[in-house]
């Protein structure tokens, strides 16, 4: 186990978040508190948009962990960005339920409408396009999350074609 975090090292993070870590261990036992490594991780996307590899390390720091076992977590979860991506992050379901019913169209369409590829992101910074494995909504591909956090259903062109403006719409009226 890696010894206490440095000052030097926590210093990089706002007070706040390292409360909001503070409150997250607290929810284990003292010899389990690297259980509190996806929150942690959470913490400092919400705080820096993304986990660098020297967030993890913070992380792994804080939390007592191999930087090698935050970095894991990190890359095996969708919903840490490992760079900076777009105000919008579109995860879209490549599983093969949605790919049955039209996953690849639909991610076709967007990329056309979008003028990226899978993982880039629009010159303005607005939207970033990602794959996922599995959204857990077979039911209702294809699917979409925006910001891992708002799920979209049974996205055809149209539907797709809607989000995209009301995005934009939103984006214009707060500029």
């Amino acid at each position: 186990m890696n010894p206490e975090p440095t000052q030097a090292g926590l210093a990089a993070l706002s007070a706040q978040a390292l409360a909001r870590f503070d409150r997250e261990v607290a929810k284990y036992p003292a010899d389990q508190k690297q259980s509190a490594v996806m929150a942690c991780l959470t913490i400092v996307q919400e705080e820096r948009g993304y986990v660098s590899a020297e967030s993890e390390v913070l992380v792994a720091d804080y939390l007592g962990m191999a930087p090698i076992a935050v970095h894991e977590v990190t890359t095996f979860y969708n919903m840490y960005n490992q760079q900076p991506v777009g105000k919008y992050k579109l995860n879209i379901c490549t599983n093969l339920p949605c790919q049955l019913r039209d996953g690849a169209k639909a991610l076709s369409h967007l990329e056309h409408k979008l003028g990226i590829a899978m993982g880039e992101t629009t010159a303005d910074g607005l939207f970033t396009l990602q794959q996922s494995e599995c959204l857990g909504a077979c039911a209702d591909s294809p699917v979409l999350l925006v910001n891992d956090l708002t799920m979209c259903s049974f996205m055809s062109h149209e539907k797709i074609d809607q989000l995209i403006a009301g995005l934009q719409s939103a984006e214009a009226k707060s500029s």
